[in-house]
């Protein structure tokens, strides 16, 4: 049976050395992304840094003599997962953190204010992060933490099995969400349910909305996702219908062709 208990001392340890890595990937990140959203480095920053600082431990860990280094080291060979995941921290936060065993780890802490720590090791059972279940609880951070008014897609309603929501910024710019694996699973394993649910929930955007991404739609006359016409809800009942199974080229074809709009409109 795995040892995942860790001390108090060890806690430090670790938590000191991680702090340093976070330190060099600062020294890398912060010139190549000084403001989001107007707001200084590291300011809403949390998936970079903790894919940087992720990135440093695979470089680092097999030659690191640093103490605390040196234990994750010691009880990822004996077979304690170190991971990425992304979910809800107090259903008020997006948060992409690492999960060692059953601890939390937040190289990130200070993305949302830059007054606290920069690393914070918690007990995954008490840390109140977990993943998101559905649509709903993914609008309910997304409002208030991104500040956003929040529509269904029916801009894109071949998309809309997959990515339901249309994301209205306060300077009115516009986007699709949400294109990340765990929301598309969180619509996949559904079998397209949770989409239909949220879909049939929420408004239309505004027409002014709605025209700018007519006009934006109109170059890309021979991609499927981007120009089909219909309600979006029946794109679900197709999806559904269509396999028994998830189908991942469905998938790929739907989110290669999200990602050629552009980041907002």
């Amino acid at each position: 049976m795995l040892n995942n208990s860790l001390t108090p001392k060890q806690l430090t340890m670790l938590c000191n050395d991680l702090a340093q890595l976070r330190l060099i990937a600062d020294l890398t990140l912060a010139p190549k992304m000084p403001y989001f959203a107007n707001k200084p480095y590291p300011i809403g920053r949390c998936r970079e840094i903790r894919d940087e600082v992720f990135s440093l431990l695979q470089t680092l860990l097999p030659q690191t003599d640093k103490p605390g280094l040196c234990l994750l080291k010691k009880r990822i060979n004996q077979g304690t997962d170190l991971k990425k995941a992304w979910g809800s921290l107090r259903d008020e936060y997006f948060q992409n953190a690492l999960i060692f065993g059953p601890w939390y780890i937040d190289v990130a802490n200070d993305t949302v204010n830059a007054n606290k720590p920069r690393v914070e090791i918690l007990p995954l059972a008490t840390s109140k992060f977990t993943t998101i279940e559905s649509f709903t609880q993914f609008i309910k951070i997304a409002r208030p933490y991104w500040q956003v008014e929040i529509y269904k897609n029916d801009v894109c309603p071949a998309l809309a099995p997959y990515m339901p929501l249309l994301c209205v910024g306060n300077n009115g710019s516009s986007w699709l969400a949400a294109a990340n694996d765990d929301m598309l699973n969180v619509a996949i394993n559904s079998n397209f349910e949770e989409s239909k649910l949220i879909l049939n929930s929420l408004p239309s955007a505004p027409d002014s909305i709605t025209k700018r991404w007519k006009e934006v739609l109109l170059q890309f006359t021979h991609e499927y996702y981007l120009t089909a016409k219909g309600d979006p809800t029946e794109f679900c009942l197709l999806y559904s219908k269509n396999t028994t199974k998830p189908d991942l080229a469905q998938r790929d074809a739907a989110v290669i062709a999200y990602s050629s709009l552009p980041k907002s409109v």
